[in-house]
């Protein structure tokens, strides 16, 4: 399981560069990052290497942050791929509450990262089926 920092920011101009520079200019590394928008508000979701000190940091600022436990998992960079590791976890009768691909630096492959109901769960059954999870 990794730990992913959710950053709720205003909908405004500039605002993800504000996020980014306080964070970098922290130290802290982003690893991984998606946005997602609605009419006032967006979530930002990161996984960075010090996610505890980034939440602290960020709250401190004003922003409302939170941490979950989220699955990554690496999966072939090739047609299909997601569709198989989607159909695994369909086994499993959970439901994905998200899920965004991304890269993995150490690997240089894909990597999917989920957000899922009974996660330990969908974890065990994703490497019993072969799978490389994070």
């Amino acid at each position: 399981m990794i730990d992913q920092l959710s950053v709720y920011a205003e909908n405004t101009r500039g605002a993800m560069l504000k996020v980014s520079k306080a964070i970098s200019d922290s130290g802290i590394d982003i690893l991984n990052v998606v946005t997602n928008d609605s009419a006032e508000f967006g979530i930002v979701r990161m996984i960075v290497d010090e996610p505890e000190k980034a939440e602290t940091m960020l709250a401190s600022m004003g922003y409302m942050c939170k941490i979950d436990k989220v699955i990554g998992v690496e999966i072939p960079d090739e047609v299909g791929s997601l569709t198989a590791l989607l159909d695994v976890v369909n086994t499993c009768k959970m439901i994905i509450d998200y899920i965004f691909v991304s890269y993995s630096r150490d690997t240089k492959t894909p990597l999917a990262i989920m957000k899922v109901t009974e996660a330990k769960e969908v974890e065990t059954k994703l490497r019993d089926n072969g799978y490389k999870t994070l």
